[in-house]
């Protein structure tokens, strides 16, 4: 149950502990008063509620995710938490059960969660490898017509990059991504012909009008560098349409001059850059034994070049991450934990709201006079507060309004979780 029910209309909502970074002012976090009338933030005040410090973020942006994938956990569990396992085990899920009912059905229930817990845009990968293409793209649609208004979507194909070519299919779903106003995306990994590969890729893009989207080195070996190639081939074609880049956890792996001459490259590319913490500790180091790599790249050295980074939930309860649930702040917290951005830059709360809005090009998070009133409150009015806790008792507000927070039951998938 929320901790406070907010009064419908006028409010001004009266000392709240936001981030300053957020109201344009230096520092850390800061106290504040924030109105709301007809559903956007206002200069005049209404009725007063003493919010008693909590803490308030605009609504946010989880720019990495796979709402295809989702939820096939209980049919279709890694059966040795590596990646590896999960690419074959995905794959064996895909060819089986990848109907449109049932893709429709999971991503319907990870855009539920995405909207209780306060997330107001999602990019989705959308595996792609034919005829599957055909089938998840206009479910895709579909969902993006429903949700309209509650929840910006955005998709970008995926496909290894072995796939990308002229005679392989991919030219067809670069014109289903480009008909449904998408972005156009692949993993990128060594491969012989590799450089070739993101050159068709980037000029495919650039016929159809389309961003770009790559997986990226998802792998601890520091030999695999397709991000140098990448961002090589993005300054040497002057593509100029966004291009993110995603994982980079070889990067963490490299020799440290190599790794900054690469990260030099990434920012006179200007890529941005999203970190997919959980999914990458779960999956990377996986050995006999201890763990000792967390996977993570190379957050606070890129950030320091004027890379933007962003962080997002990539997987839910798939193979490649048995957990997860759409939760923005459990991504907060747990890539503060992982990759130490406590005891840091005052502004990394940009990862989660700003920086991913302007790598997709939704709306940017506003908490100025007129902006919408979207909102995520918590009971914290310490970081510490906030990521002692789940914060499983949070106000999210949409429009002005306060809304119904309530989980789908995980019992409402079961009946495709049976396995013929």
């Amino acid at each position: 149950m929320d901790f406070l029910d907010l009064p419908n209309g006028h409010v001004t909502l009266c000392n709240l502990t936001v981030p300053a970074c957020l109201m344009g002012e230096e520092g850390d976090l800061i106290r504040c008063d924030i109105s709301m009338d007809q559903g956007r933030i206002s200069d005049e005040p209404g009725q007063m509620v003493d919010m008693l410090g909590a803490m308030l973020f605009p609504a946010f942006v989880d720019m990495h995710t796979h709402l295809d994938k989702g939820h096939i956990w209980p049919r279709a569990a890694n059966p040795d938490g590596s990646f590896d396992g999960a690419l074959r085990t995905v794959g064996d899920d895909r060819t089986v059960h990848w109907t449109a009912e049932d893709v429709a059905e999971r991503m319907e229930f990870s855009l539920r969660c995405a909207y209780a817990h306060g997330t107001h845009a999602v990019r989705t990968h959308l595996d792609s490898i034919p005829p599957q293409d055909d089938v998840s793209w206009p479910v895709f649609m579909d969902l993006r017509a429903n949700w309209r208004g509650r929840i910006d979507l955005q998709a970008a194909c995926l496909i290894g990059c072995e796939g990308v070519g002229l005679d392989t299919g991919f030219v067809h779903t670069a014109d289903l991504v480009a008909d449904a106003g998408g972005v156009l995306g692949m993993v990128a990994y060594p491969v012989p012909d590799i450089e070739a590969r993101v050159r068709l890729f980037l000029d495919l893009a650039k016929e159809r009008g389309l961003a770009a989207d790559f997986h990226v080195d998802e792998t601890l070996d520091p030999a695999s560098e397709t991000l140098r190639v990448i961002a090589e081939t993005v300054i040497e074609t002057g593509f100029d349409a966004p291009v993110t880049v995603g994982h980079l956890c070889s990067l963490s792996t490299q020799d440290e001059d190599r790794a900054a001459s690469t990260m030099d490259l990434v920012a006179r590319a200007g890529l941005h850059v999203v970190s997919l913490p959980m999914c990458n500790l779960y999956l990377q180091d996986r050995q006999a034994g201890t763990p000792r790599l967390r996977g993570i790249t190379l957050v606070h050295e890129l950030k320091a070049r004027g890379i933007a980074v962003s962080f997002a939930s990539d997987n839910t309860r798939d193979p490649f991450y048995a957990y997860g649930d759409m939760d923005m702040i459990e991504v907060m917290r747990e890539a503060t934990r992982i990759g130490h951005l406590d005891h840091s830059d005052t502004d990394w709360i940009r990862a989660f709201t700003s920086n991913p809005a302007a790598a997709c090009g939704f709306d940017a998070p506003d908490l100025t006079s007129g902006a919408p009133a979207d909102f995520v409150i918590c009971r914290a009015r310490t970081w510490t507060e906030l990521f002692a806790r789940p914060q499983s008792d949070r106000i999210v507000v949409r429009a002005g309004q306060q809304i119904d927070r309530a989980l789908p039951d995980y019992s409402e998938l079961d009946h495709l979780m049976r396995m013929p």
